[in-house]
């Protein structure tokens, strides 16, 4: 079974854009896991441009599915996490002034802080994702972090899938071997939607979770949010 954690960053960037609280998105996480989401991703960067860190502390009572925070390690990010405690943290290589994430990891440069990362979680309790590409020996350099899971950055997919879903999923399918192999458990997530999402689901084995934020909420507003949910659900069946 694959479960679908909704980012709702988005709903977070909308209400910024008023600087009230509509919508609201403690709500709205609440009506994404009624509506059928098996968990709330949030990102939260430096800058609080969307999600604010005041947004993480309120939601973690709220949300009874699994809560998945994502983001760069940065001092302020850790001390966070570590204070939320989260199921699941995925760590990502983000600039702070990047405007969305566009790769995964070099893990090789990184392993030692990577490394250390990791066992911090663990000792709290933490389930950990490192965010990677699809090039196996990177994969298998980010099992000997002692991550729990990885995060397939799946852009390249959707970007090549309009005109060769083959040869896009390729090199998705073969990483989540490697990753099975390596003992991880395997997440995918970077402009999955409507369109890509059932494809991938069936060529990719051994897929645990998805986390799709900006297409499914750009799909609510013409559907609701129910219905999309609803729709994304069934891409994963």
């Amino acid at each position: 079974m694959t479960n679908l954690s909704v980012n709702i960053n988005k709903i977070a960037t909308l209400r910024n854009a008023r600087g009230e609280n509509l919508p609201c998105v403690e709500q709205v996480a609440q009506d994404c896991e009624a509506f059928g989401a098996q968990g709330i991703t949030v990102h939260p960067r430096p800058d609080e441009r969307h999600i604010r860190y005041a947004d993480v502390m309120a939601l973690r009572p709220l949300v009874k599915t699994e809560f998945n925070i994502e983001g760069y390690p940065c001092d302020k990010f850790m001390d966070l996490v570590l204070k939320v405690r989260p199921e699941q943290v995925t760590l990502v290589p983000d600039a702070p002034d990047a405007l969305t994430s566009s790769a995964g990891w070099d893990v090789a440069p990184n392993m030692e802080l990577l490394t250390s990362l990791v066992e911090r979680l663990r000792d709290a309790g933490i389930r950990s994702s490192i965010f990677v590409g699809t090039d196996i020996e990177n994969i298998k350099l980010a099992a000997k972090t002692g991550a729990d899971r990885v995060e397939l950055y799946t852009k390249p997919y959707a970007d090549l899938y309009p005109r060769d879903p083959e040869a896009a999923v390729a090199p998705f399918v073969e990483a989540s071997r490697a990753v099975h192999k390596a003992g991880l458990g395997v997440n995918a997530g970077h402009d999955l939607n409507l369109e890509n999402l059932e494809f991938f689901h069936k060529r990719v084995p051994f897929l645990n979770e998805v986390s799709i934020g900006h297409a499914l909420i750009c799909d609510a507003l013409y559907l609701g949010l129910h219905e999309t949910i609803k729709r994304y659900r069934d891409c994963l069946k």
